[in-house]
This record gives C-alpha cells, sequence and structure tokens, in this order.
C-alpha cells in the first residue's frame, strides 16, 4: 500500500473474492466450540479443539473455500452435552490459521461492548500482515447478555439501539486509525486524542456483521461490506436480501449478502433425512433452553421469535438443506437465484467427512452457474 505522510491510505480495489466479479462466494463456519452447530447427544463429536480446526481450515484452503469465520463466544448453554463450554478465541484462533494458510480469506469476531476500537484496528492490521492481506472483521454488538454479565461487561445503561450508536462509533473509529497518521475523535462513547495506530493494513479488511433490526440493518448498509441474513423462507429471506442492498446503494456503496446454513449430505435423499432424523431423536433440551435463555425466546431486535430459535426446535442451530448432493445444489442455485445472494457461510455435521464432497460435486456447478466476469469487479 502506498502512503504518503499526511495523507489517507488508498486502498485495493476489491477483496479478492469471487462476488467482486459476480460470483459467488462460499464460506466455512468454523467448529471452534464443542458440539458444532447441532444440539443433540447423536452430533458427532466435535470437539471445538485447534488441532480439528486447523484440519478445517486447511482443508477448506486446498478445496476451494473462500473464506473461513469463527465466532467469538464466552459461555455454554449446558444440558447433557455441556454445548460450547469449551470454546477458543477468536482471534488468537484466526491468526494462527492465517500463518499456516495462503488464498483463504479469514474473518475474526469482535464485541463491540468488549474491546477498544484502537485495540481492534491494532489486532485487525496484525491479521492482516500474518495473512498477507486477507483479514476480515465480523462486527458483533451485542448478543449475549449473560455472557458479559459473568465478568460485569453489561452496559445495562446502553439500549438496543443505543449499541449501534456506540458500534458506529467504534467502527468510525478504526477506519480511520486503518488510513490515517492519528485520530482525534471525540464521540459519546469513545475518545481518542492523537491516537496512532501502525502499521496499516495493506487491503481493506472485509468488515461483516448481522444486524437485522431497523437500526441494526441502517448500521450494516453505511459501515459494512457485507451482511448475514435470514429468514424463515426464501420469501423473507429474498426480501431481506434485497432490501438491504437497497439501503446500502443509498449510502452510495454496495454491500454483500450472505446466508448461513447447516447442509446434511447423504448418498440419498432418504439417507440424509435418516441422519437428520438421529440428530432430532438426540435433541439436548437442557442445551436449547440454556441457549433460549442466553439468546431470548423472543429475539429483542425484531420483537418475534426469530429462525434462529425456531430451527434449534429440531436440534439445528441454523436454516438447514438435507439431501443429497443433486437435491442440495439444486435448492443452493434456487435460493442463491430467487435470493439475489452473493454467496452462503456452510455448516456440517462432520466438516472433514462432507467438505470434500460438497467441493467435488456442488461447489463446481454453482460456480458454472455463477460465472466471475472480470468486468463486474467492485471498486470501493
Amino acid at each position: 500500500m502506498t502512503k504518503i505522510a499526511g495523507e489517507k491510505a488508498a486502498w485495493q480495489p476489491d477483496f479478492g473474492l469471487p462476488s467482486d466479479r459476480g460470483g459467488k462466494d462460499f464460506g466455512v463456519f468454523l467448529p471452534m466450540a464443542n458440539g458444532g452447530w447441532i444440539l443433540s447427544r447423536n452430533a458427532p463429536p466435535l470437539d471445538g479443539s485447534y488441532d480439528y480446526n486447523l484440519k478445517v481450515a486447511l482443508l477448506a484452503e486446498e478445496i476451494g473455500f473462500d473464506f473461513i469465520m469463527s465466532m467469538a463466544k464466552w459461555r455454554g448453554y449446558g444440558g447433557v452435552t455441556q454445548h460450547w463450554r469449551k470454546s477458543l478465541d477468536s482471534q488468537i484462533l484466526m491468526a494462527a490459521l492465517a500463518a499456516v494458510t495462503k488464498r483463504v480469506k479469514l474473518v475474526t469476531t469482535v464485541h463491540t461492548l468488549l474491546q477498544n476500537p484502537a485495540v481492534t484496528a491494532k489486532m485487525i492490521a496484525t491479521l492482516d500482515q500474518v495473512s498477507h492481506g486477507r483479514a476480515g472483521l465480523n462486527v458483533v454488538t451485542g448478543s449475549y447478555k449473560g455472557e458479559f454479565e459473568q465478568m460485569h461487561a453489561w452496559q445495562q445503561n446502553v439500549s438496543h439501539d443505543d449499541r449501534y450508536d456506540l458500534a458506529d462509533e467504534w467502527i468510525q473509529v478504526i477506519k480511520r486509525l486503518w488510513t490515517e497518521d492519528s485520530v482525534d475523535f471525540d464521540g459519546k462513547y469513545f475518545t481518542m486524542n492523537d491516537c496512532q495506530s501502525d502499521p496499516k493494513p495493506a487491503r481493506k479488511p472485509l468488515l461483516v456483521c448481522a444486524g437485522t433490526s431497523k437500526r441494526g440493518m441502517r448500521f450494516t448498509t453505511s459501515q459494512m461490506d457485507a451482511m448475514f441474513v435470514g429468514g424463515k423462507d426464501d420469501e423473507e429471506l429474498g426480501r431481506i436480501s434485497r432490501d438491504v442492498k437497497a439501503m446500502a446503494a443509498e449510502t452510495g456503496h454496495s454491500i454483500k449478502t450472505y446466508t448461513m446454513l447447516t447442509l446434511v449430505l447423504g448418498e440419498t435423499d432418504a439417507a440424509a433425512q435418516a441422519e437428520a432424523d438421529y440428530f432430532r431423536a438426540g435433541f439436548d433440551e437442557g442445551a436449547c433452553k440454556g441457549m433460549m435463555r442466553a439468546y431470548g425466546f423472543l429475539d429483542a431486535e425484531i420483537g418475534k421469535e426469530n429462525s434462529f430459535v425456531q430451527n434449534a426446535r429440531s436440534s439445528f442451530m441454523s436454516a438447514k438443506i438435507i439431501g443429497s448432493a443433486e437435491t442440495i445444489t439444486k435448492r443452493l442455485i434456487e435460493m442463491i437465484d430467487r435470493c439475489q445472494l452473493d454467496g452462503a457461510m456452510l455448516i456440517y455435521p462432520d466438516y472433514l467427512k462432507s467438505m470434500p464432497i460438497f467441493a467435488r460435486e456442488i461447489m463446481p456447478k454453482i460456480r458454472a452457474r455463477f460465472p466471475e466476469c472480470a468486468e463486474l469487479a467492485h471498486t470501493r
């Protein structure tokens, strides 16, 4: 990156992702907490260890996934499985994986209520250097009250909408520290006095968020590069995706929309369904109740039971597609096309078993259906 003292940094024009050129991005949500994303005694034994996540990251790199992402988790959900009791630190995990990968983009997660923006700016700039320009940041503005209260970090006087005001200041400070020699900032939540942060990232880190409230969508579309969207069906998912893109256009830029999906792959539809039924038969009700206590039976952001909670009743913690490779290919193409998505972040019951099947039998067909075009490269 070329930079003259006193001038702002000049970013490279894209993020090195297929969606920059009209293609579709595929990511892996790393299983960095025990139990993965299935609330069941019958789920494959994912231990959340670094060794397992290292294998998943190297496999993702080898077989052509575009990004990997890890959540930030501070307290588990209990139940007979002690779901998510063991979890790795997102930031250290992604830095370690950055050192052993060469191509895949790495997205780490930070809670705005827990970490000072100047600390975060330095952390992501370091991740950018370790990864040689592959850093990404997933911004979480609130999430689980219980996780914060256990460390006396929950700010009771900061309401839902106020948390996005705080996050807006937070990300403004970070962006300025990434591009300016010195930052003075006098906000409601943060103050910077001749604050300096070097080195700067060589490539603009990909900024993502999942705010689904009206205030959250305004924050995400004005400050982020990508948004995770969900819905109870294609109609709702498509509406949200289109609304997000329209809102971003009003602020003068574009935004990527991804959805998060669990794929249960079988040799046949019946075999895949039998596996899903087996997971459901071992449903960990205690862990689900712990999740609902932490997350909220009614989603505070949208005022109704959200799809996350609805899916958890069947032991899955995300939307899901169950079937053969042919069925999943058809459904993914249909969803991406109908809902105007830029890609998907994927979860698997058994990552090391299912990821190669996806890469071999599904990904090439979707790449062919949505090819990249150099003329469509985004300028940012």
